[in-house]
């Protein structure tokens, strides 16, 4: 691989949400902000949305990672699931013992039970649903049901759902409007800003150990632009290959044409975009 080559200690581009490389770019932060405060309202229901590899993973990841000991944090990373397997993921992220012939009503008391005990302890439960696109109509409504128990002062429970745009399209299904009126704040996450680009790849190398000069010519890092959108997951798979580019013909930086060859060997590039750079 090209490590040695380039003087990095890991690769600086996967894609794997990790949060040791989080960048605060405007959306992301913006998007934090508006979780944090969320949270301190008291809100029950948040909604993050965005489009594929805008990082809302990594997002959920460094929230969750904010919240101090006043908070029991649960996290479903794949709620695509019937009402009742939903309800006893959930419960078992809250530390209970199930009983694999419970019913849904039970459950759902059992439930609302461990959060009472948990705002005896002074802490409120987050709930976490990434993906949250790919819940039914019904485990939403499941979710809204469950959310209902709370104190004359404050919720126990508060659910952040994490979304591609397709869940603002689920959630206008008049059978789940109670949980959209539910939703007082809201976020759609954008891709990074051309102008924060160049910070976004300088960043990630220096995590990965680059101590070197600028490895992005300026060129380059227009066209990962271009070819990208800002996305960070496109930016992240164009920035690799271009490198691995760069290191097969023995270049210690990295070209406007090293990333043209990265995007023609990437699926979901529009290559129609050449011409702008010619």
């Amino acid at each position: 691989m090209y490590l040695a080559h380039f003087g990095f200690t890991e690769r600086p581009f996967g894609i794997t949400p990790d949060t040791s490389y989080a960048f605060a770019a405007t959306a992301h932060q913006e998007a934090l902000n508006t979780l944090v405060v969320a949270l301190g309202s008291g809100e029950g229901f948040i909604k993050i949305t965005g489009q594929v590899g805008t990082g809302k993973t990594m997002l959920c990841r460094r929230f969750l990672a904010t919240l101090g000991e006043d908070y029991h944090t649960a996290y479903l990373p794949n709620p695509s699931l019937a009402p009742l397997a939903l309800l006893q993921a959930v419960a078992d992220e809250l530390g209970l013992k199930l009983d694999p012939d419970e019913q849904q009503f039970q459950l759902t008391k059992q439930i609302n039970q461990r959060l009472l005990e948990l705002a005896g302890e002074g802490k409120t439960a987050v709930l976490c649903v990434d993906e949250a696109q790919t819940a039914s109509l019904e485990s939403l409504e499941a979710l809204r049901l469950m959310s209902n128990l709370e104190t004359e002062k404050r919720k126990l429970m508060h659910v952040v759902l994490f979304g591609q745009p397709e869940l603002n399209q689920k959630l206008a299904d008049p059978s789940v409007r109670q949980l959209q009126q539910r939703i007082a704040f809201s976020y759609d996450m954008k891709g990074l800003r051309r102008d924060e680009l160049g910070h976004y790849l300088t960043h990630r190398l220096q995590v990965a150990g680059y101590r070197g000069n600028a490895l992005f010519s300026r060129p380059a890092v227009g066209r990962l632009y271009r070819y990208s959108g800002g996305i960070p997951r496109l930016v992240n798979i164009l920035a690799h290959k271009s490198l691995l580019a760069a290191y097969g013909e023995g270049y210690a930086t990295v070209s406007a044409r090293h990333v043209g060859a990265a995007a023609r060997d990437t699926e979901g590039v529009d290559m129609s975009r050449r011409r702008w750079f010619f």
